[in-house]
């Protein structure tokens, strides 16, 4: 499933995402039938979750040179979050999704 922008919409469009076996889900437009709703809640969590990946884990600076380069990057920083997240639930800290007291 893959969730986009409404102006990802149109027959030939929605024809070429179930070609390929995709699901495409986007925001209902006007000139449309109800089919989605408001997908606001969604890109909200989206949103989020790209602002902390530039915020806290600096993916806009990841210094990776090649593709595999930048994805071991990537990976090794979000798996550095998801640790801080869990030893912070494990040791009740105030601030679950918090780096800054392994920020060095």
């Amino acid at each position: 499933m893959v969730i986009g922008d409404k102006g990802f919409a149109g027959r030939e469009f929605d024809r070429d995402m179930t070609e390929l076996g995709v699901t495409f889900l986007h925001p209902d437009r006007r000139d449309e039938p109800h089919r989605h709703g408001n997908l606001a809640i969604i890109r909200q969590r989206i949103e989020s979750i790209i602002n902390t990946a530039k915020t806290q884990l600096s993916l806009e600076r990841h210094g990776g040179r090649t593709p595999a380069g930048v994805m071991a990057r990537v990976a090794q920083r979000l798996l550095a979050l998801a640790a801080a997240i869990w030893h912070n639930w494990t040791i009740n800290a105030p601030v679950k999704r918090s780096l800054i007291a392994y920020d060095h």
